[in-house]
């Protein structure tokens, strides 16, 4: 009877590790490359805690998601942590540039920059969308909730795709990219209130960025 269900909705393989683990080096390397005056406190500093955090991450789940513990699930969740301060704190301060005429570089280094936070933006929403979607990705492989936080158009369509296909993190980095450049759900819902929050907050910082850089850097132009 459990084979008659959606893979979703029962226990599967764990889902790999390294769609995450790529995901957080590339959000680290871009806090890196910042300017100091976007950085809380030196730059290394917060990809530095991401670093120690991930490797303690990967060293309980090396290839796969499989153990989940009070304790990683705490870690799992302060890393995403550090990297939203870190990714909030750099959106605040380039704000302030921008709004109190503060020397933001020529035109080209605005729109580098600006194209920086927002990959930022969407990669941190992205890992909290696959860390709380159902409880994460170990509980989601268990299928120990059947209730999901975000509604895949193959849940509601389950005739038009593979009775193995379950979400895993391409697709909320999928839903975390089209939420940030149309400034709402697409494709996929938001069942939660959880859910609807951290798509609205992704989408508000998208189009604040967005609108403030384009306007400074077509000033810087003009």
């Amino acid at each position: 009877m459990d084979e008659a269900k959606p893979a979703w909705r029962r226990r599967t393989k764990a889902e790999h590790r390294w769609p995450v683990v790529l995901a957080l080096i590339v959000l680290g390397t871009l806090q890196w490359y910042l300017p100091d005056r976007l950085t809380p406190g030196p730059r290394w500093l917060f990809p530095l805690i991401e670093a120690v955090i991930g490797v303690v991450l990967i060293a309980a789940n090396p290839v796969r998601m499989r153990r989940d513990t009070p304790r990683l699930r705490m870690l799992s969740l302060g890393l995403i942590t550090v990297a939203s301060l870190g990714t909030v704190w750099t959106v605040v301060m380039l704000i302030r540039d921008i709004v109190s005429g503060h020397d933001t570089g020529s035109a080209g280094q605005l729109l580098a920059t600006g194209g920086g936070i927002y990959v930022m933006n969407v990669l941190t929403f992205a890992v909290w969308f696959w860390e709380l979607d159902r409880g994460g990705s170990v509980a989601r492989s268990l299928g120990s909730d059947p209730y999901p936080d975000f509604l895949f158009a193959p849940m509601t369509s389950p005739d038009m795709a593979h009775q193995d296909w379950e979400p895993w993190f391409a697709d909320y980095l999928y839903l975390s990219f089209t939420n940030s450049t149309a400034f709402s759900p697409t494709d996929t819902l938001p069942m939660t209130r959880g859910a609807k929050f951290g798509m609205a907050a992704e989408s508000a910082i998208a189009l604040v960025t967005a609108a403030l850089v384009v306007a400074k850097a077509v000033n810087a132009l003009g």
